[in-house]
C-alpha cells in the first residue's frame, strides 16, 4: 500500500477485533485533528500525511460496517488460560481412570 498507514492495510484490519478497531479509529480521528491544527497554523510539514490519516479512518469505519452486514468476518480469538488447559485435561483423564 502506498499511501496511508502501512499497518493498517486490509488485510491487517481483519484481524483485529472491534473494540481495538475502534481504539484505532479514535486514535486517528484525534491525529486527523491535530494535523488540521498544524495545518491551519502553517506548522503542518507534511500535507500528505492529512489524507493517509483520512484514507485510514474510511478504511476503519469500512471493516466495521462489513462485519456488521456479514460481509466480512468477525477474527475468532482463542483464549487459552491455565485452568481451561487443566479443565480439558481433567475431563479427558476422567473416563480412562474409571476405565
Amino acid at each position: 500500500m502506498s499511501i496511508g498507514s502501512k499497518n493498517l492495510g486490509p488485510a491487517e484490519l481483519d484481524k483485529i477485533e472491534d473494540s481495538v478497531l475502534v481504539e484505532e479509529l479514535k486514535k486517528a480521528k484525534e491525529e486527523l485533528f491535530n494535523l488540521r491544527f498544524q495545518s491551519a497554523t502553517g506548522q503542518l510539514e507534511s500535507h500528505g500525511r492529512l489524507r493517509a490519516v483520512k484514507r485510514d479512518i474510511a478504511r476503519i469505519y469500512t471493516i466495521i460496517r462489513e462485519r456488521e452486514l456479514g460481509i466480512r468476518a468477525i477474527p475468532v480469538v482463542e483464549v487459552k488460560t491455565a485452568a481451561a488447559k487443566t479443565k480439558k485435561t481433567e475431563a479427558a483423564e476422567a473416563p480412562a481412570k474409571e476405565a
